[in-house]
């Protein structure tokens, strides 16, 4: 199995943010563990998804992909509207961190899009 570059890098940022989001978990609940759960999710249905799945996703793989975009869209306003936005807390310093590694995230899958149209 080939897997592409950007396929690697989709599996790093998404396991990254999903890593972040449990390592958060103690002080933030419930909200960061389906967050983390999310990511996993959509992540295994793009990469691997299981036997009864795979039918029904021959040719809607860009759906997976479009769900996994809007998914980091609303984590990174959600954050916006409701997150520690302060470079003086680590809190907030993780957040800023872990905003890049969403916005790297739909980076790749919509370059990864691209390259699955062409």
């Amino acid at each position: 199995m080939n897997i592409s570059w950007l396929r690697w890098a989709i599996f790093a940022l998404t396991v990254a943010t999903a890593a972040i989001h449990f390592y958060l978990v103690p002080g933030a609940g419930l909200s960061f563990v389906l967050n983390g759960l999310g990511y996993l999710a959509l992540l295994v249905a793009l990469l691997w998804p299981p036997a009864f799945l795979q039918s029904w996703l021959a040719g809607r793989e860009r759906w997976v992909h479009y769900a996994l975009i809007a998914y980091t869209a609303v984590t990174i306003l959600l954050w916006v509207a409701i997150g520690d936005k302060s470079f003086e807390t680590f809190l907030g310093q993780i957040g800023w961190t872990d905003k890049i590694i969403e916005a790297l995230l739909i980076v790749t899958l919509v370059l990864d899009l691209r390259r699955e149209k062409a």
